[in-house]
Parts: structure tokens; sequence; C-alpha cells
């Protein structure tokens, strides 16, 4: 891994404020100049992974096709979960809210969302979910799928609207949307148990952490790849981020985390030493859209201007 590029820091006997306009330059790489202002997109992605610390992930050989991403894009070196147990954190990036300290929770959540924020504004939504059992389920089902990991499923605007609800759907979905210009504005990306770091690959009993990183790697190759690569995402915006950390790292509640910011309006090469968690990426998602409603925490949350 490269350094970090600290933008609020004189580079090259520069004052702070021409540095900021010009761009700065690491290892040799020129970062281009912050506009401060975020840009309003056609589609915002979230993508979201387990359990792993920004130290397992950025610089692990075993996650070329992500550390390319880290390096192409832009990367938020001091970005933190909220806590320590997954359902809370996805809360956070479209609640604003924990709303729960347990995974196992059966309520249901008629706070402010993303789901009714994006639809008051007449936009679209979708939650991509691999091994969700058929569109639209909102229940609890066995390994490798993980209702606490489609915080959609617990929203009142879409389990009272069957219409709402038929905005969760299986990964496979994805590939059709791209293929036939239907994607949402707005979408989560989950993986299943299997693929995103929680547990082993499918047939594999026990790994290695190496193994879980290396599948997560491929996985968001071949099935956010085409995404990435497509013209439709010439005006997109994809966060790829972490549900939480190690669960040894506690810092600020959730441990420190990868997140990078993906898409050709975003920063090329800009690494952030700001300090930013899930109510900042869930408030970006809004100001992406030009939707002016952040729930939760996400309306009093730094904003992340800086990379763009």
């Amino acid at each position: 891994m490269r350094k970090c590029c600290k933008c609020h820091e004189v580079i090259l006997g520069l004052s702070v404020l021409t540095a900021s306009l010009l761009g700065t330059s690491c290892g040799g790489r020129s970062v281009p100049p912050a506009t401060g202002k975020i840009p309003v997109v056609a589609h915002v992605f979230v993508l979201v992974e387990e359990n792993h610390s920004f130290e397992q992930v950025i610089g692990n050989s075993a996650m070329p096709y992500t550390n390319g991403l880290a390096q192409n894009y832009a990367l938020a070196t001091q970005y933190f979960a909220n806590r320590h147990n997954s359902l809370p954190n996805y809360f956070m990036l479209t609640v604003g809210d924990l709303v729960t300290t347990n995974d196992l929770f059966t309520g249901t959540v008629s706070s402010d969302n993303v789901a009714r924020a994006v639809t008051a504004a007449g936009k679209s939504w979708k939650i991509y979910a691999e091994s969700l059992p058929q569109p639209g389920f909102t229940g609890s089902a066995g390994a490798p799928y993980a209702r606490d990991h489609n915080p959609f499923a617990y929203f009142d605007d879409v389990l009272n609207s069957p219409s709402q609800a038929a905005s969760i759907v299986p990964i496979t979905q994805l590939a059709t949307d791209l293929q036939n210009g239907t994607l949402p504005d707005y979408a989560m990306i989950v993986p299943n148990l299997a693929n995103d770091g929680h547990d082993c690959p499918a047939q594999a009993g026990n790994c290695s952490d190496t193994q879980k990183l290396s599948t997560v790697d491929g996985w968001i190759k071949n099935n956010v790849g085409p995404l990435i690569n497509s013209s439709a995402f010439q005006d997109s915006v994809l966060i790829y981020t972490w549900d939480e950390s190690d669960v040894n790292d506690m810092a600020n509640g959730g441990g420190h985390i990868a997140t990078i910011l993906i898409g050709p309006k975003v920063r090329s090469g800009f690494q952030s030493t700001s300090t930013y968690q899930h109510q900042s990426g869930l408030k970006l998602t809004m100001q992406l859209l030009g939707i002016t409603d952040f729930p939760g925490a996400a309306a009093s949350a730094p904003d992340m201007s800086e990379f763009f």
C-alpha cells in the first residue's frame, strides 16, 4: 500500500490552499483537485462485505481486484463501523440509527429510511441479495442467506407494501437489470455468507482467512466488475464497504474498515485521512441522488465531499 496523500499538509513546498487547488501527488501520481461539491448521479450502489479490518483488506495480496479499485479510485483510510455485530451497521447505512444490538432482532422499523426517502423523491431502489429464497422475501431463512444483512426486510414501508417488497431481489437480477437498462437509482448489493467473508467458501469445511478474502475478491470481480465496466456506470458511484471490522478491533465502536468510493466522478487516486462512519456513507448516498432527506444520524454526519 502506498502512503496516503494528506491534502491538509503542505506538499512539495506549496501552501495548503495552492495544494488543494492544484491537486496533490502521491508516489508520482497526480490526484485531481477537489471540487468541494458532491455530484448528482443516476445510480448509487452500496456493496457491503463482512467482518474484516482495514489492515486485513488493504495491501492484502489475496485481494488484487479490491486493492486495484482502492488504488484506481478513492480510499477512505479512517472509516469506522459503528459497533460489533452486523445488523446495527446495516441499519446505520440505511436508517441512520443502530435500532438494535441484536442480530436476531425480529421487530419492525418505522423510522425514516432509505426506501422511504428514495421513494418519496420519485426514485427507485433495490437490494440485490445473494441466495434470497425468492423475490420479495422478507422472512428468515437458513444459511447462506442472512436476513440480518438485508435491512430492507425490517422496514414497515416494505413489509406493508407488496410493490415495495418487490424491490428485494436475488443477486442474479443485477446482471439482468444491467443488460436491460433497468438499474434502480439506489441499490444495495449483499453477497451470501459464503461469499462475503463471514463464513468459509461453499464446499469448504475449514478454511483460512486468506481463502475467505480471496473468495470475496473473486466474487466482486465476477459479480460487480461487469457493472463497474459498463456504460451505465459512467454516471454512477459505488460505495464498497464492510459492515464491521475484525471482532478484536473495537475502535469507534465497530473497528477500522476499508471503504472505497468507485466511479468516474470520484477523485482518482485520492486517499482521505478524515474520520467517517456509516452515517456519513448514508448521507452520501442521499446527496449523490440529489435527495435532501437524511435519515437519522445522517443529518448531522460529516459529508464526504472531499472525494469529488
